[in-house]
């Protein structure tokens, strides 16, 4: 079985149906490679951002879990409840759109605000330690959009390459065989009627 129901379309109609697949199979299979490149180009981005901002946030961690347990030490754990305010940290996440592939593109943070009747973090250690662990939260949400991010386009990538080596391994073949056998079968009946004229030509003079 071909692409055509099994019987290559005869007659120049044909030969002319076939072109136009292969041109349009010849041109999506070049679109689909220009946007797996891009795909790959915009993945690889978002993945050094998604190490990046990992390291950040593991680092930022690690100094606040120093500083808390210095502040605790120094104020115990009343002075730990004092120091977390009572509103609470806002990320909102933008998203875009990269060849029909919606994912995270950027990340903005809100910080708590601490009311005037609450009180401020008794001691240096526990305000220091409530500003790493903000930046670290912040960090951890960059690393998750861009993990995320990354993560999608790879699917499509995926996808995409897909469709491009099916393309290239098996619908332009076939239609580059049945444009081939249709020539073939035009040459051929050009000719027998080349021959049939040149025979008629011939018994009419004689």
């Amino acid at each position: 079985m071909n692409g055509h129901g099994g019987r290559v379309p005869p007659g120049r109609a044909g030969r002319l149906r076939l072109r136009r697949s292969l041109a349009t199979a010849l041109r999506g299979a070049e679109l689909l490679e220009r946007k797996l490149r891009l795909l790959l180009d915009r993945e690889r981005v978002a993945r050094r951002a998604a190490e990046e901002a990992g390291e950040v946030w593991r680092q930022r961690l690690a100094e606040a879990d120093t500083w808390l347990v210095r502040g605790v030490l120094l104020g115990g754990e009343a002075a730990l409840a004092e120091a977390v305010p009572a509103d609470r940290a806002r990320v909102d996440v933008g998203w875009a759109s990269l060849m029909g592939v919606r994912h995270p593109s950027t990340v903005s943070w809100t910080d708590p605000v601490r009311s005037p009747g609450e009180p401020s973090p008794p001691g240096t250690a526990l305000a220091h330690a409530g500003t790493a662990y903000r930046a670290a939260v912040r960090a951890a949400a960059e690393h998750a959009a861009h993990q995320a991010a990354a993560d999608l386009l790879a699917a499509e990538a995926v996808r995409t390459r897909q469709r491009v080596r099916a393309l290239h391994r098996h619908w332009i073949p076939r239609l580059r065989d049945e444009l081939a056998a249709v020539e073939l079968a035009l040459e051929e009946a050009e000719h027998e009627e080349a021959v049939r004229r040149r025979w008629a030509a011939a018994r009419g003079s004689g």
